[in-house]
């Protein structure tokens, strides 16, 4: 006896290389077969008639420890509203305030949540002051023992190396992420930005490491002064250094993106870098943003490569997530391609239009069901506690019902 059929979708599963319509059942929270009919009795099924079946999305880079930033938003309905199952905060926490992400946000949410353990300290706890432009902050070994004492929900450290971040100390945080990386056997993520050379960066890097950015246009990108993909970001990538997009609401431009792949110089992984200042404008959700890649004349299934598989590879969680192979847990998403007009925009304020657009329909967690329109209610609270913190970030006090006396 299953618990759940789900029928009529067709399946893609980059992994094991299907692509086709298949029934999927379920029973005590794990995917029990995935077969072109399932004959058993079921308590229950689903038609997905029209729709794409795939695992459970992964969002590699996103900020998601609210309260205790000035990036965070309340990710858990937002992710199972948009077939995102595991979501990954890209350091919002250092060693010295982990555990409170731990206890209060990750052992709570519904969608598994994991971490990426900043260098610094004190995570990314006042956005508009960079974290590492004094390097007291930052302490390889007690990053590395977190990392190693709690590896259940970290999967690694981040380093942003901006010059807006680290000031005059140039790559040396990223030496010291390094160190820390090393020490707990875990990948770097290294937030790419203007002032701090590129190549300086890759040469650093070991293979399985992550830049996130990949298409950001602020400067110190991948591409040269003629618009090249630059030879050093090519050998990185042979040496095996992941690029992420993390779109964000300052790190997806388009010409950067459309010159890129016209070199034929893809992301490896799609992530959102949701946070309270880039929640809806620029990035709605994961589906649109692969929409945009999708309208740029990535294929489908490789966009469900770059949201399934590749980025569970990237964290180091092949073995667990990113497939729909029998006897892991039922973590699935339910889409639709819409044909139309579509409108998509980057950071720098450019739109393009397109013809297509993944939409979600349902989410599964662990064996259990999510429709969107259930959510509705949480979905509008993580919206309004995104758009209080980008008032008081930005000190618009009249957004916030208070005048300050002058």
């Amino acid at each position: 006896m299953y618990d759940l059929i789900l029928s009529g979708a067709t399946v893609i599963d980059p992994a094991q290389g299907i692509n086709e319509v298949r029934e999927v059942a379920i029973a005590q929270g794990k995917i029990a077969a995935v077969e072109p009919r399932i004959e058993g009795p079921a308590r229950e099924r689903i038609d997905l008639s029209g729709l794409i079946l795939t695992s459970g999305w992964i969002d590699i880079h996103a900020h998601i420890y609210p309260g205790a930033t000035t990036w965070g938003i309340q990710a858990d309905a937002l992710c199972l509203a948009t077939g995102v199952t595991t979501i990954v905060d890209a350091g919002s926490a250092g060693w010295a305030n982990f555990i409170g992400f731990r206890d209060y946000i990750a052992a709570r949410a519904r969608t598994r949540m994991l971490a990426f353990v900043h260098i610094s300290g004190i995570g990314l706890t006042y956005g508009p002051l960079g974290e590492m432009e004094d390097l007291r902050y930052a302490d390889p070994e007690r990053t590395a023992f977190v990392i190693h004492h709690w590896g259940e929900v970290c999967v690694g450290v981040k380093v942003r190396q901006g010059a807006f971040q680290v000031g005059p100390n140039g790559v040396e945080p990223l030496r010291l992420a390094v160190k820390a990386a090393e020490l707990a056997g875990v990948p770097i993520m290294v937030h790419i930005g203007a002032g701090v050379p590129l190549p300086r960066i890759l040469e650093l890097l070991r293979s399985g490491d992550i830049v996130t950015h990949c298409y950001q246009g602020n400067g110190d990108g991948i591409l040269g002064e003629k618009g090249e993909v630059l030879e050093q970001v090519r050998q990185a990538r042979d040496r095996g250094v992941v690029f992420d997009l993390g779109h964000g609401g300052g790190s997806f431009r388009y010409e950067v993106a459309k010159q890129a792949l016209a070199q034929g110089f893809a992301s490896d992984a799609i992530s959102t870098d949701w946070h309270a200042h880039s929640l809806e404008d620029p990035v709605f959700s994961l589906p649109e943003t692969g929409s945009k890649l999708l309208n740029l004349g990535v294929e489908l299934e490789e966009i469900v490569r770059q949201t399934t598989s590749a980025p569970a590879a990237a964290i180091g969680r092949s073995g667990e997530l990113g497939s729909l192979q029998v006897g892991r847990v039922a973590d699935l998403a339910a889409l639709v391609v819409r044909e139309g007009e579509f409108s998509f925009v980057d950071v720098h304020g450019q739109r393009e239009q397109g013809r297509l657009r993944i939409d979600p329909v349902m989410t599964m967690r662990a064996g259990k069901v999510y429709w969107p329109d259930d959510l509705r209610a949480e979905l509008e609270e993580a919206r309004q506690r995104a758009r209080q913190i980008r008032a008081l970030t930005g000190k618009n006090f009249a957004a916030l019902g208070w005048k300050p006396e002058t």
